[in-house]
């Protein structure tokens, strides 16, 4: 009986915070975000390209978090230098893509429109979760 009644009272207390957690803050909950997340070889494309998305979402009335720096994922490539002798002598290439996420929070239908209209770079690849 002593068991039946801990678990009882720790699962009561379990949900009771996750009700205060969840459902006590509603403000949060009934906000729209659009996620954004851009990925880019050059980093320099990849900036330029994460300013056109703010200052559009800003001039639109909508408020950005972010852009957020992603930890930059480098992919090396080992080769032999000869076809067929030296095995020692290799060559390294290596690949690094940039990555940034930006949440634009409560956006306006102008917002929306804005950010379908704009023309980005052909080096950045955008993927929009809303």
């Amino acid at each position: 009986m002593l068991r039946f009644l801990r678990a009882s009272w720790s699962l009561k207390w379990f949900t009771g915070r996750v009700k205060r957690t969840f459902f006590g803050n509603t403000s949060d909950m009934d906000r729209q975000n659009i996620r954004i997340r851009l990925k880019a070889f050059d980093h320099r494309v990849l900036d330029h390209s994460t300013r056109e998305i703010v200052n559009t979402a800003k001039r639109t009335g909508a408020t950005v978090r972010g852009p957020i720096p992603l930890p930059t994922l480098i992919e090396r490539f080992t080769v032999n230098r000869s076809p067929h002798v030296d095995k020692k002598s290799r060559e390294q290439f290596e690949i690094r893509t940039h990555k940034r996420v930006l949440d634009i929070v409560d956006p306006t239908p102008q917002t929306v429109d804005a950010l379908m209209k704009l023309d980005l770079s052909a080096g950045v690849d955008v993927e929009i979760k809303i």
